[in-house]
């Protein structure tokens, strides 16, 4: 009962912050980019806040120091809506490659258009792609990250998707870093499903250069990695 009544207080305040954010983030798109991505950014914090005082969803981040100080192309495994908030409260001025669907969301995709992600149409891949390639040299040199999850969609823990080569393609045209993350937030943030209490870790790996490397070796090396150490802490959450 005290588990049930904790779920239900985490979805109340869940929603009850989508639509403050929604609105009072839509009041403020005349302001610069920076003061609107902190204040989004206080929302994400919120959530993850939430997250672990009603659901006791706890996190450990290994790797933080391997974070560049130059803006990078970010490859991150995508299980759960939990990474793509936290993710944003660890990296400054975070640009996300994400679906255009999620901005024509009431509230939610009014304060997601504040953070100026980079939204693609899935169903046309050459515009896509175009887009990617535009838009992230862009925000690259304005000194902003660019996430992208490159198996394009959320998958179960345990399970492999297609890693696409745009985010390669995007790192070798501007010269940046490939920084690789692996996480379990799969296991305990289960889409359409009860959440419940854990530790999630995230494993953000050693940079990856692009010098003398084609895309399909860079993407390579990146899934290798970032499966390799998904298969690891999903056996460890298994045998937690």
């Amino acid at each position: 009962m005290i588990l049930f009544l904790k779920g239900k207080c985490f979805y109340f305040f869940y929603f009850l912050s989508v639509f403050w954010f929604g609105v009072t983030g839509g009041l403020i798109f005349w302001l610069p980019y920076r003061f609107r991505f902190f204040y989004i950014s206080l929302w994400n914090r919120m959530i993850v806040a939430l997250a672990r005082i009603f659901i006791g969803v706890k996190v450990n981040v290994i790797g933080r120091e391997n974070i560049p100080s130059t803006p990078c192309v970010i490859m991150c495994k995508h299980q759960s809506e939990w990474e793509t908030f936290y993710l944003q409260t660890i990296f400054p001025h975070l640009c996300t490659i994400l679906k255009k669907e999620l901005l024509s969301i009431p509230f939610f995709g009014w304060a997601l258009r504040q953070m100026e992600p980079i939204a693609i149409d899935r169903s046309s891949p050459k515009d896509a792609l175009r887009k990617v390639q535009s838009l992230g040299l862009k925000r690259l040199e304005q000194g902003r990250s660019v996430l992208i999850f490159p198996e394009g969609t959320r998958v179960k823990p345990g399970e492999r998707g297609r890693y696409a080569r745009s985010g390669a393609n995007l790192a070798i045209a501007s010269e940046s870093l490939i920084l690789p993350i692996a996480h379990n937030a799969g296991v305990y943030w289960q889409n359409k499903q009860k959440k419940k209490a854990g530790m999630i870790t995230f494993v953000i790996g050693a940079p990856v250069t692009t010098a003398d490397k084609s895309a399909k070796q860079l993407i390579n090396e990146v899934e290798t990695w970032i499966e390799e150490q998904s298969m690891a802490l999903l056996t460890t959450a298994n045998n937690a």
